[in-house]
């Protein structure tokens, strides 16, 4: 007993003493931490996370420390050169393990949980499906789809007869949930049309855990003290019984669409000639079985089952949440919501393909200065897998007055990566950095080339090797929504803009400021469109 105490003892002198005078961060400039268990965490939860990391920028400058779980260091930086240098380099910054367990515990080990030679093989079987080719075939499912949503407001609109308060994430996420069910695998979840599919409800229970504060704290303890995960509660209940539904529907898919891809090798004819479905699963499982890929390279069934819930959380949320803050935006700046829908009444037809969509410049550039200013996803996080040193572009000062040019980085140490900070910067952007005007992307700013973001000098979308693979499929999805709903409906606010907050659960909710309780929530007044 005497020497389980001592090594208790030990372990906690060693991660809360020890290691923090030992961090290479130690000597860089950073907020003073209140807690030796929670560090600045308990401050960060407060806030508007961008925010708080944005006032700590502007008091201790682009590059500095703050504390995180158990008095550990935490690197946070604007510095583009620091950031390029670490999204480049993914094998020596992977995700946190912390981040990992969560997401499998909820996704499973899909492409954006697993690292190393596992993601390298997996992004490599998969890119076929998210090309400019496979996406222009599934625009008509997003115009179809937000044509559906159009019409389901209109009938809400024509109950009342008058402007019509509407909550646009519940009907966003209906959309978008549909969209990626036909667009990734050709399954119709019926969420739109309100009647019951065991898989829409199986991933509804999974993902209601990202919501939910207790269950992400159950998380968190399951991580730190493993043989908690053998002890059963609610919210492994809920995520087992939706991932088994999702295992059984998502092999049956698989089985299915292995069967007619074989069926139609062996007729003498090629995959495409007789296959009408070109959703993700099938180009996947196409590819995955092409003959170009060497046997030990291809993906096991059970990596590309990881693929359904990785496919429906990155391609839903992310673009309904988006689409929300943008009707949010527009609704704020009713000269470009005017000027936006000038442009799209200018086109001839209701169901645009997708160049046509992308021909729209203001259309553009509305959805570039939403990925901007609201980011679906605002921080995303790094660990160092192994000792290295970061180049910077601007030196910092540390806390002696020694000026240093680079960084040197400990195995083990965590780095957040500020997705809407670097967004929305100052030094970058301007001193309108925080407005939303899409006319800025008329002439950039040349500060905002050094972004290295995969999009748009954007870091919405990250960069480097694990930089989302779907991000066209989002944007012209999104593309597809707008183009729809602002030739459809005037949109207006329907409670004062700073009544909206934001939450963070992986991607930033908005919720009303005195409903929390409610869960997010976004509503806007509509009218139907009128032509003068």
């Amino acid at each position: 007993m005497v020497a389980l105490l001592g090594y208790v003892l030990w372990k906690v002198v060693k991660i809360l003493v020890i290691s923090p005078l030992r961090s290479t961060l130690r000597d860089l400039p950073g907020p003073p931490s209140p807690s030796l268990v929670f560090g600045n965490l308990a401050d960060i939860q407060k806030a508007n996370d961008p925010a708080l990391h944005e006032s700590w920028v502007e008091a201790y400058g682009p590059t500095l420390t703050y504390k995180g779980w158990l008095n550990s260091y935490k690197l946070y930086t604007h510095d583009t050169r620091a950031l390029a240098h670490i999204l480049s380099h993914s094998n020596d910054y992977a995700k946190p393990e912390l981040d990992a367990f969560f997401l499998n515990k909820i996704i499973g080990r899909g492409l954006i949980v697993v690292e190393g030679e596992q993601h390298r093989q997996q992004r490599r079987v998969l890119n076929p499906a998210f090309g400019h080719a496979q996406i222009r075939e599934l625009t008509g499912i997003f115009v179809e789809k937000a044509q559906q949503l159009r019409d389901f407001w209109s009938d809400q609109i024509a109950v009342t007869g008058a402007l019509t308060r509407i909550d646009v994430t519940a009907g966003l996420s209906k959309m978008t949930l549909d969209a990626i069910g036909l667009a990734g695998f050709n399954y119709d979840l019926n969420a739109l049309d309100g009647r019951p599919n065991e898989l829409n409800e199986a991933f509804t229970a999974m993902f209601q855990v990202v919501t939910n504060t207790t269950a992400a704290f159950t998380f968190v303890l399951k991580y730190t003290f493993p043989i908690l995960d053998l002890i059963p509660d609610n919210y492994a209940r809920g995520t087992n019984a939706g991932q088994a539904v999702a295992r059984r529907v998502g092999m049956k898919l698989i089985e299915d669409k292995k069967a007619e891809i074989m069926q139609a090798s062996s007729d003498g004819k090629g995959a495409g000639d007789t296959l009408g479905n070109r959703d993700l699963l099938t180009l996947l499982i196409k590819a995955n079985m092409s003959t170009d890929i060497p046997e030990n390279q291809r993906l096991s069934d059970e990596d590309v089952l990881a693929q359904v819930p990785t496919f429906l959380i990155a391609g839903h949320e992310t673009t309904s949440y988006g689409t929300g803050w943008s009707l949010f935006a527009l609704a704020q700046v009713p000269h470009v919501q005017c000027k936006l829908r000038e442009e799209l009444l200018g086109v001839l037809t209701d169901t645009p393909s997708m160049d046509e969509l992308n021909a729209l410049p203001y259309l553009d550039a509305v959805v570039r200065e939403t990925m901007r200013l609201y980011a679906p996803v605002p921080v995303t996080a790094r660990e160092a897998c192994r000792d290295d040193v970061i180049p910077l572009n601007a030196p910092y000062t540390d806390r002696h007055g020694q000026v240093h040019d680079h960084i040197e980085i400990q195995k083990g140490t965590a780095i957040l990566i500020p997705i809407l900070a670097l967004n929305r910067s100052k030094t970058l952007w301007g001193e309108d950095a925080f407005e939303f005007k899409p006319e800025r992307w008329e002439k950039l700013p040349e500060a905002v080339q050094s972004i290295p973001g995969v999009w748009g000098n954007l870091m919405t979308f990250a960069g480097g090797p694990r930089a989302c693979i779907g991000y066209r499929f989002s944007l012209v999805e999104m593309k597809a929504l707008l183009f729809v709903l602002v030739r459809a409906f005037e949109i207006e606010l329907a409670l004062p803009a700073n009544d909206i907050i934001k939450k963070v659960a992986i991607v930033q909710r908005p919720y009303i400021r005195d409903q929390l309780e409610a869960g997010s929530q976004l509503p806007l007044l509509f009218k139907p469109y009128q032509a003068a």
